[in-house]
């Protein structure tokens, strides 16, 4: 489905704010899984997340290139949508902020067990009695005369 199944603009209006907020729930449940350090459980919704994602964005584009897709709303309906479409941004918003913690924590974490891997190996790096006791080679020279 690249479009939404309606034909007035009453009915795309309602599609619409029906689709922002099936998104801004997804939205909300992945950020409560990222926020709780769980963010593989997030995974299976991914799928469903981005067709929804993908249909928002082409239903917006459109309406942006044809304003008579959402002409004459009445205006309870125009602020029901716009109202849907805020609390999806602040979503969003609080997705990436979530994303960005989550990146961040991450990241110092796989630099914390590079750092640490790399002290254990420069403690077994060198030449003598330590190094033999943790199995590292010694240097080898080789002189061959014919």
């Amino acid at each position: 489905m690249s479009e939404l199944a309606a034909s007035t603009p009453d009915a795309r209006a309602e599609e619409l704010i029906r689709l922002t907020g099936r998104l801004t729930t997804m939205l909300d449940q992945e950020t409560e899984l990222f926020e709780a350090r769980r963010p593989h459980e997030a995974v299976a919704m991914q799928t469903e997340k981005m067709r929804l994602a993908t249909l928002y964005r082409a239903e917006t584009q459109r309406a942006a290139r044809e304003p008579e897709r959402l002409a004459g709303l009445a205006p309870a309906l125009k602020q029901r949508l716009i109202e849907a479409t805020e609390s999806f941004n602040a979503a969003l918003e609080r997705n990436h902020a979530a994303v960005e913690a989550l990146k961040v924590l991450t990241e110092g974490l796989v630099r914390a067990i590079a750092e640490e891997a790399s002290r254990q190996k420069q403690a077994q790096a060198g030449y003598g009695p330590s190094a033999a006791r943790y199995g590292a080679v010694g240097a080898l020279a080789c002189n061959q005369t014919a």
